[in-house]
C-alpha cells in the first residue's frame, strides 16, 4: 500500500462491534472511555472514503456498518443525537453536544453523498433529513454550524432537495455575517479567539458556496482561509495553533499543543479552495498541512505509526498515546488527498 493510503490497522484496533473507543494508553485501547458519537461519525467518513478508494474491502465495509448502527442509534426522537456511551453500552448523557450534533450529520451527510451500498444512502438519509430539521435552529457555535454545514454540501449534492438548500444558505448567512462582524484589521476569521480544528471554518464557506453557486460565500471562505494561512504556515511548515492558550484576537499566539485534527481541518479546507478556484497553491498547502504527520513539524517528530497517530506534539516531544481522535485526523487527511488523486487521474483519462 502506497504511503498515502495510510492502513484501517489501528482504527480496527480501536473499533469493536458497538464504536471506536475514544482513547487509547499508548496503542492499546482504553475501554473506560467508551464511545462518543463525535468520533463515530468522524469514523464514518473514514470508512466511507476508504471504500471510495477500495469498494469491495471487506474491513471496511464491517466498520461502515458499525459506525452507521451507533449513530442511528444515537438519535433521539426529536432527531438531535445522543454522545457519550459508556463500555457498558449505556447511554451516560440524554442530549449531546452542539458539536456532536453537528458532526453526526456531516459524517451523515458523507455517506449520504458516497456510500456505494444503497442501504446505506437510504439510511443516512433518512437519519440525516430528521437530524437538521432538529438542529439547523438548535445549533449557535459556529464550529458546530461548520459541521452541520459540511454535511449539508453532500446531502445536496446527494439530493439536490429545495430544503436542504435553504438549509445551507441559512447557515452560510450566519457564518458569513459573523465574519464580517468579527473581523477587523489584521484580523478576518469569524471568532474573536481561534481555537480548534479551524480550516473547518472557511471550508464549511467554501463547500456551501461551491454547491450552492454563492460567489459571496466562496469570497468569504478564501479570505478566511488566507488570514489562515498567514497565521499557521512558517517558511512552508504548518504550525496549527496550541491548545494552550490559543490565539486570541490581539493578544499571543500559542504554539503548543499542537493537536492532529488541526492538520487535517486544513487539508480539507485547502481542498475546498482547490476545487472551488482551480489554484494549485492551494493543493501544495494540502500537501504541506499532511507532512505535518510525517515529521514535518516545529519538532521534526514523525507522528504516526502502523495507521494510527500520536494525540499531540509538545515542544520536544510527542504524547504517545494514539486515540480515535488524532488517528482519525491522519486517516481522513490523507484519505481526501487519495480521493482527489484519484478523481484527477480519472478525469485525465
Amino acid at each position: 500500500m502506497p504511503r498515502a493510503l495510510r492502513p484501517l490497522d489501528h482504527l480496527v484496533t480501536l473499533t469493536d462491534d458497538v464504536g471506536v473507543i475514544q482513547h487509547a494508553i499508548e496503542n492499546v485501547p482504553n475501554r473506560a472511555t467508551g464511545y462518543c458519537t463525535d468520533d463515530v461519525s468522524r469514523a464514518l467518513i473514514v470508512a466511507i472514503a476508504y471504500l471510495r478508494l477500495f469498494p469491495r474491502d471487506e474491513v471496511a465495509r464491517r466498520l461502515a456498518s458499525v459506525y452507521l448502527a451507533y449513530l442511528a442509534e444515537a438519535q433521539r426522537d426529536d432527531g438531535r443525537f445522543r454522545n457519550f456511551m459508556g463500555y457498558d453500552r449505556r447511554w451516560l448523557d440524554e442530549l449531546g453536544t452542539e458539536d456532536s450534533n453537528g458532526r453526526a450529520l456531516w459524517g451523515l451527510g458523507y455517506a449520504a453523498r458516497y456510500a456505494e451500498d444503497a442501504g446505506w444512502r437510504r439510511v443516512s438519509q433518512r437519519l440525516f433529513r430528521r437530524g437538521i430539521t432538529a438542529t439547523v435552529d438548535w445549533l449557535a457555535h459556529p464550529m458546530s454550524e461548520a459541521y452541520a454545514m459540511l454535511g449539508l454540501a453532500h446531502a445536496y449534492e446527494a439530493g439536490n432537495q429545495a430544503a436542504l438548500a435553504s438549509a445551507l444558505r441559512t447557515l452560510g448567512q450566519r457564518s458569513l455575517e459573523r465574519l464580517k462582524s468579527e473581523s477587523c484589521e489584521n484580523w478576518t476569521w469569524f471568532q474573536s479567539c481561534m481555537t480548534y480544528d479551524l480550516g473547518r471554518l472557511p471550508e464549511a464557506l467554501l463547500r456551501a458556496g461551491s454547491v450552492l453557486g454563492e460567489d459571496r460565500f466562496v469570497e468569504g471562505g478564501l479570505a478566511a482561509l488566507a488570514f489562515y494561512e498567514r497565521v499557521a504556515f512558517e517558511n512552508g511548515i504548518f504550525v496549527p495553533v496550541g491548545n494552550r492558550g490559543w490565539y486570541p484576537r490581539g493578544g499571543k499566539r500559542a504554539r503548543y499543543d499542537q493537536q492532529p485534527l488541526e492538520a487535517a481541518a486544513v487539508v480539507g479546507a485547502e481542498l475546498a479552495a482547490f476545487d472551488a478556484t482551480g489554484n494549485s497553491a492551494h493543493r501544495r498547502a494540502a500537501r504541506a498541512a499532511m507532512a505535518w504527520y510525517e515529521g514535518a513539524n516545529t519538532e521534526n517528530i514523525v507522528m504516526e505509526s502502523d495507521g494510527g497517530c500520536y494525540d499531540g506534539l509538545a515542544k520536544g516531544c510527542a504524547n504517545r498515546n494514539m486515540g480515535a481522535e488524532s488517528t482519525l485526523a491522519l486517516l481522513s487527511a490523507a484519505y481526501a488527498l487519495a480521493v482527489r488523486q484519484k478523481s484527477s487521474v480519472a478525469i485525465a483519462r
